[in-house]
């Protein structure tokens, strides 16, 4: 989901609510305690330097349950941040969020909830690592042109 898209979700919301994958919901007092831009420069297992750039919502619990963030009032830290710290509204958001230790999840959005999205790593490099990108799907059949369980087959 990208910074746009919540936008544009929020605008039809009268309430935020965020649900984890394991569809138990972010306590309905959480906070957004940041929206910013994180930049990564790397370089992969390839050799290929890369540069990613996400919009970043960081959620926090506290002990003010009465604490309710509004849609237009998210909407409002989203402009700030978009027009204090130069971020395009096309960048996909990732969410922080403290469990164990702070996970990082993608967004989807339901219609009702905003979903955080397990995250994955994965080989940027494939090609170079000799790792298919797809496994190459065989007809069994294709292996032997004899048949298999004849008296003058090969199987046995």
């Amino acid at each position: 989901m990208t910074l746009k898209d919540i936008k544009t979700a929020l605008k039809t919301l009268d309430k935020i609510a965020f649900q984890l994958p394991n569809g138990q919901l972010v306590p309905s007092h959480f906070h957004v305690t940041e929206v910013g831009k994180v930049s990564k420069h790397f370089i992969d297992c390839g050799g290929t330097v890369r540069h990613e750039d996400v919009v970043n919502f960081q959620l926090w619990n506290a002990n003010d349950y009465n604490h309710r963030l509004h849609p237009e009032k998210l909407i409002h830290i989203i402009e700030l941040s978009e027009k204090t710290l130069d971020i395009n509204n096309n960048l996909d958001i990732e969410v922080e969020y403290q469990g164990e230790t702070i996970g990082k999840f993608g967004l989807d959005f339901d219609g009702t909830n905003f979903l955080l999205t397990t995250k994955q790593t994965d080989c940027l490099a494939k090609d170079n690592c000799g790792i298919p990108e797809k496994k190459p799907k065989i007809k069994l059949a294709s292996l032997n042109d004899e048949p298999c369980c004849s008296p003058d087959g090969n199987c046995c």
